[in-house]
């Protein structure tokens, strides 16, 4: 027996093989390069730094704002979706374990004790243990307790009761006819599906294609988690910006308004100017409370990245502070760069090679299911004796299974397996695709934004000196109240809009340096 066995196993393990598709990462097409660099000067892509990875890790230090980089130090390790993502790293390796599991045999540990009356209205045949004579004669036994117990004692194993359902002996679920008997056991039991297709190991190599999906997903929710806590810190200095204007622009109308009642006062000016001028202060002042609502709004935001009380940083983050001047440009590499930066990229390729290995796993349930099952334990009708030699058991079972008729279902779960494969494609190749075009977006954005903003502010400096000739000649009487208002409306206007074009630029940087990938290597 002990030859078969092994024979067996041998049989099994030399004949294993993995089924299924082998994973090759796709070749992907991307561009030789960002076509968007073509609007920008060849002396602004010369100052590019070209220590890529060095430069994008931490690319949040290029801003020269310290208050920035503790707010992104403390989301790192505080805020609630990033812990959300890196506990899916640690279930997809629990996963995996559970997985590996089924390569080897499970051993359980078993005990019990039965005690049981068999009905004295059964009748078996008397050949039912191999006795008796072979006409199918019947007969009725009914030994007494203490027989049975003798039985036991002498090395012997009562028949086992059956399992609700149906009897599996001819003796009924009670066991002996008449009789009462007890049964010690205890005993181990161990069972083994040898994977000789390799549709566990398939399994396996799709649990650690997750693993690694799981951890770029982690890296993914780090990139957006940098990016968020930047773009609002920028809001917020903008916002507070704009708020500095339209306070030093209502001071300012309000030391118009005092020159015009006092011209009211001496008959130099009409009630209308000065009623036009009372409505000019009131306008400005109107924005203000809109500005404010923004700021604190903007404070609870970062506040809540960090996973911290909504009004935890207003203290921290009410006064302003002016932005450093607008970096360059971050190393951008080839395109090709992407498939090995971006962890979203990387993502999509790990879950396509899971689906490519659950394939394998699908198609090895065509093929037989080989098994290997056994018992060794003692059995006594008494405790006293239950650990002798004597009273032990065992069996060991190896079995095979080939399914014949199921109905499609195998061949249509591979079917399933293969169009999840190619979805799987399908996203990785949008995923790539869609990773330069924000790059593009990017670049093309900053680039653009930058003419915005230095048209913008040659528009506010002017603006500035037409307000100025304005209130002078209209103090010397030479022009009317309403160039001045007109000059006060536009510099607001001018001083307004580049303070929000210096958040923008910013801004557009910061999506660049995401686009790149940069950040997750913290």
């Amino acid at each position: 027996m002990k030859r078969s066995l092994l024979a067996f196993i041998l049989l099994a393990l030399l004949g294993g093989c993995t089924v299924g598709p082998d994973y090759h990462p796709p070749t992907i097409a991307t561009p030789k390069a960002y076509n968007e660099t073509n609007g920008i000067s060849a002396a602004h892509l010369a100052a590019i730094p070209t220590n890529g990875p060095e430069s994008l890790a931490r690319w949040w230090t290029v801003f020269d704002d310290p208050e920035l980089e503790s707010i992104i130090e403390r989301a790192i390790h505080n805020n609630r979706d990033l812990r959300v993502a890196a506990s899916r790293v640690r279930q997809a390796r629990a996963q995996r374990g559970v997985v590996a599991a089924g390569l080897l045999p499970e051993i359980d540990a078993t005990g019990g004790f039965d005690h049981a009356r068999g009905s004295r209205n059964v009748t078996f045949p008397a050949n039912a243990f191999g006795g008796g004579s072979s006409g199918g004669a019947r007969s009725r036994a009914s030994p007494s307790p203490h027989q049975s117990r003798d039985a036991s004692d002498s090395g012997g194993s009562l028949p086992s009761s059956s399992p609700p359902g149906g009897p599996q002996s001819p003796l009924g679920l009670g066991g002996l006819p008449g009789a009462e008997s007890d049964i010690y056991q205890a005993g181990l039991a161990t069972s083994w599906d040898i994977d000789v297709f390799g549709g566990t190991r398939r399994s396996i190599q799709a649990a650690w294609a997750k693993i690694a999906a799981s951890e770029e997903g982690r890296r993914a929710v780090l990139i957006n988690l940098l990016a968020d806590v930047a773009t609002n810190y920028i809001e917020l200095r903008s916002t507070q910006a704009r708020l500095s204007i339209a306070r030093a622009t209502v001071e300012s109308q309000r030391q118009t308004l005092a020159i015009i009642q006092a011209q009211v006062t001496n008959g130099l000016a009409t009630e209308f100017e000065y009623q036009q001028q009372i409505a000019e202060v009131a306008t400005t002042t109107a924005s203000i409370a809109p500005l404010e609502a923004s700021e604190r709004e903007s404070m609870h935001t970062l506040a809540f990245l960090i996973a911290a009380d909504p009004t935890a940083l207003i203290g921290e983050l009410t006064v302003p502070r002016e932005f450093a001047p607008v970096p360059d440009l971050p190393p951008l590499g080839l395109p090709s760069d992407l498939l090995l930066r971006r962890p979203d990229v990387r993502q999509a390729e790990r879950n396509l090679a899971s689906a490519t290995a659950q394939i394998g796993s699908a198609k090895a349930d065509l093929f037989p299911k080989f098994s290997l099952t056994g018992v060794v334990g003692l059995d006594s009708s008494r405790t006293g004796n239950l650990f002798d030699w004597s009273s032990r058991y065992f069996a060991f079972s190896p079995g095979v299974t080939w399914p014949i008729l199921d109905w499609g279902r195998i061949r249509n779960n591979i079917k399933v397996q293969s169009e999840a494969q190619s979805q799987a494609l399908t996203t990785y190749e949008n995923t790539v695709a869609l990773a330069v075009k924000q790059v593009e977006d990017a670049l093309v954005r900053f680039d653009r934004e930058g003419a915005h903003h230095a048209a913008l502010s040659g528009a506010a400096s002017a603006s500035t000196k037409a307000l100025g000739l304005a209130r002078a000649s209209y103090e010397q009487g030479l022009l009317d109240f309403l160039s001045v208002l007109t000059s006060q409306r536009s510099l607001l206007a001018a001083q307004d809009s580049l303070a929000q074009s210096d958040a923008a630029i910013r801004t557009d940087l910061v999506k660049l340096y995401a686009a790149l990938g940069g950040g997750w290597e913290k």
